[in-house]
Formats: structure tokens, C-alpha cells, sequence
């Protein structure tokens, strides 16, 4: 009886493999979202401009987009 409170039942491995499928799908998203975040990144820094207004833009969103991928891990 006291193993049946350590350990939640399973009921067939339905909810293991459900389990499963979700983490997969998190491990999923969290690379494209690093993938979509990286490709900003680098359009950020392949733009070139002698405008300091959009220098300063540019700097601004490659700061948003680094800090996005710091608080993704």
C-alpha cells in the first residue's frame, strides 16, 4: 500500500505515454522558437545602415531577441 502512494498509477501507460508525447512536444516548440529567434538574430546583424536612427533601432531589437533567447535557456 505504501508503494501505491509513492508512485501514481499509470493505468495502462496511457498517461506515461501522453506524458511523453507532451514533453516531446515542449522539447518541439522550444527549438523552433530558438530556431525562429536565432534567424532574427542573424537578419538583424546582416543589416547595414549609416542611419543612426535605425542603428539604434537595429541594436534595440537584437537586444530584445538575445534576451529571448537567454530566458529560453
Amino acid at each position: 500500500m505504501a508503494n501505491t502512494l509513492q508512485q501514481p498509477e499509470v493505468g495502462n501507460g496511457i498517461v506515461s505515454e501522453e506524458a511523453k508525447r507532451l514533453a516531446e512536444q515542449v522539447r518541439t516548440d522550444r527549438a523552433r522558437q530558438i530556431q525562429a529567434l536565432n534567424l532574427q538574430r542573424e537578419n538583424i546583424l546582416s543589416q547595414r545602415t549609416s542611419n543612426p536612427a535605425r542603428r539604434t533601432a537595429l541594436v534595440a531589437a537584437l537586444k530584445q531577441v538575445e534576451g529571448q533567447l537567454q530566458a529560453i535557456g
